[in-house]
């Protein structure tokens, strides 16, 4: 699965915006400008992530972006269907495969959809954010390697052992 420049900026952001210690807005420009990103492509991102309940906006001189809810609780999935529209699995209609083919290309797709819907509502921002952060947080027990929660039989590899199946190289 390959993430769009919009997922991958949001995510940013939203890791920006989930290491606030206060609940002072951060403002577009900020975010931007520490994370080298287009500043009139991230405030569109920011706007629809508004629109959809996740962040909080406010105006003025000290305005700027909060998360609307802890990051505990907004999944890839939210910061996905809200980007990027609902996952799903289709096959696109057409003369050039036969209709049992396309059935069970479509069953086949639903199936991998559902899947990846599942894994990425598994995946919080909390789980995303870096261990720095919350080794000040009291009382944070530490989370799983990100690579376990989305892909466990490669969570083994990233801590130095063989996958299973895998061909080792000498």
């Amino acid at each position: 699965m390959k993430l769009s420049r919009t997922m991958s900026y949001a995510v940013q952001a939203m890791l920006e915006l989930s290491q606030v210690e206060t609940n002072a807005p951060i403002s577009c420009r900020q975010i931007a400008e520490t994370h080298d990103m287009p500043e009139r492509f991230l405030l569109q991102i920011l706007r629809s992530l508004v629109t959809h309940g996740i962040l909080t906006s406010s105006r003025g001189v000290d305005g700027g972006y909060t998360l609307n809810r802890p990051a505990e609780a907004i999944t890839l999935l939210d910061l996905f269907e809200a980007l990027e529209g609902p996952v799903t699995g289709s096959v696109p209609t057409g003369r050039s495969l036969s209709e049992p083919i396309q059935a069970q290309l479509r069953h086949v797709c639903e199936e991998i959809a559902a899947v990846t819907r599942a894994k990425l509502q598994e995946i919080t921002l909390a789980d995303l954010a870096p261990a720095r952060h919350l080794s000040n947080r009291v009382g944070v027990a530490p989370r799983p390697n990100i690579v376990s929660l989305i892909a466990p039989e490669l969570g083994a590899h990233s801590a130095g052992q063989a996958i299973p199946g895998a061909h080792q190289h000498d």
